[in-house]
């Protein structure tokens, strides 16, 4: 990880059993987890045009609403008052989005590269649509399978959950116990919920993410994982 700017798990397992017949054993004691606030960055003006938008060239600014969205989102999470730190996405529209939190916040921003959105390759800036047209082999592997790759080299989503699950366990590590506001893109938020409920690779297109969304998830020293928000935009409202 790098700083932009100035500005884990719980405790481990603790069962023990009292040990002579009749003995109880008592609960776990998993401690508090480590807690990520998973925000989607607000709109450019490639999100309400639908156009992939990934991390192989394009690169947009955040758009007027966009700046808004981020705006309407640091003024929700200061009234929380649980974020302790943040970490985002290299690309610009996420640097943007998490600048205005930590402003509002007080925090630092971190990067981390495991954060970045998919590369699709040839695809970048094109509708579903236009792929379909062009490349349309290509878009139907990709929907079948989680390790075919855009057209020109893009990333498939194997690669994109291998980096994301380590870009996870990596920032678990260095939060334990921490509730981190984590500043991403589709593709990485929806394969941290995928992976926390061990759902299959197609449950990626049954999931919704709008613009300056935010999701939640707590990650147990025991391994387990539970989704507690997805896809909340009543601050936005």
């Amino acid at each position: 990880m790098s700083p932009v700017r100035g500005a884990g798990n719980g405790a481990g397992k603790d069962a023990s059993n009292e040990g002579a017949a009749g003995a109880t054993s008592k609960a776990p004691d998993l401690g508090a987890p480590t807690t990520f606030v998973l925000l989607r960055h607000g709109e450019t003006a490639l999100t309400p045009q639908k156009r992939f938008s990934g991390s192989g060239g394009t690169d947009p600014e955040l758009s007027g609403t966009g700046r808004r969205q981020a705006a309407l989102v640091a003024a929700a999470l200061h009234h929380r008052a649980t974020i302790q730190a943040i970490v985002a996405s290299p690309l610009r529209r996420c640097r943007e989005t998490a600048e205005a939190v930590a402003t509002r916040l007080g925090l630092d921003v971190m990067t981390d590269d495991g954060l970045r959105e998919t590369d699709f390759g040839a695809w970048e800036g094109l509708t579903f649509k236009d792929v379909r047209e062009r490349h349309p082999d290509d878009m139907n592997a990709w929907l079948a399978s989680q390790d075919a790759s855009p057209t020109g080299g893009g990333e498939s989503f194997a690669a994109v959950a291998e980096r994301v699950a380590e870009a996870r366990d990596r920032l678990t590590g260095t939060h334990r116990g921490r509730t981190v506001l984590l500043v991403s893109h589709v593709t990485p938020i929806k394969t941290l919920v995928r992976l926390a409920l061990g759902a299959p690779p197609e449950s990626l297109f049954k999931m919704e993410l709008a613009a300056a969304s935010l999701t939640e998830i707590a990650y147990y020293a025991d391994g387990n994982a539970s989704v507690r928000l997805l896809n909340e935009t009543a601050h936005l409202r």
